[in-house]
């Protein structure tokens, strides 16, 4: 099922990406589950159909996966669902994200020590953090961050809305993982919104985080 208020989908001017780029499991195995929980394995399997990637419903990947598989992947959640249905999801996939991180990547000594620190402190040492990870899901993509209020993300080439034409922000599984990781790590109220998308002609998909 597609919503026509998506606008058709069309290669991106700027960026086929990297054949050899690789970003961490998680960009597939967080969508997946996501689905399975609010639309149920049929249209999980429809989606993934779509995208070439049924065999990962059999077991979910453990290693790195190839970046165009999940450009794919996110081409085909934009256009089996409706936009709301489609941010739904994709929040869901990010926020489950950023609960995996918390659990298995980023130490509990490291959590302990943030959560108290003044929210511009523990900021800076998170945005640190995951820029020297952006590899695990920018892929190709060109990661930048600053701190302030409000702390930018900027990914140029960003996997995410490869091949997508919308007039809408379409890299929701990012906002929801940078919101996951700042509301538990640095304040509870933290919000992330995308405010600029290279599927809607952006020249860099752009995330602002403020509290």
């Amino acid at each position: 099922m597609s919503d026509a208020s998506h606008g058709p989908m069309q290669t991106a001017a700027d960026a086929p990406g990297d054949p050899l780029a690789r970003v961490g499991p998680n960009a597939i195995t967080r969508v997946g589950e996501a689905l399975d929980g609010l639309y149920g394995r049929a249209t999980t399997y429809a989606v993934f159909a779509d995208a070439g990637l049924t065999s990962y419903l059999e077991a979910w990947p453990r290693e790195m996966v190839a970046e165009g598989a999940v450009a794919g992947l996110n081409r085909a959640l934009h256009a089996h669902l409706p936009e709301t249905g489609f941010r739904r999801v994709a929040r869901e996939a990010g926020g489950r994200t950023g609960d995996y991180l918390l659990a298995h990547r980023i130490p509990k000594p490291v959590q302990a020590l943030l959560r108290p620190a003044p929210a511009w402190l523990a900021s800076r040492v998170l945005l640190a953090a995951i820029a020297r990870n952006a590899w695990t899901f920018a892929g190709s993509g060109r990661f930048d961050a600053a701190a302030g209020r409000p702390c930018v993300v900027t990914i140029a080439g960003c996997p995410l809305c490869r091949e997508i034409a919308a007039d809408h922000p379409v890299c929701d599984t990012y906002t929801g993982t940078f919101e996951r990781l700042f509301r538990e790590l640095v304040h509870p109220q933290a919000a992330a919104t995308e405010t600029a998308c290279q599927a809607a002609g952006a020249k860099a998909c752009r995330f602002e985080i403020r509290w």
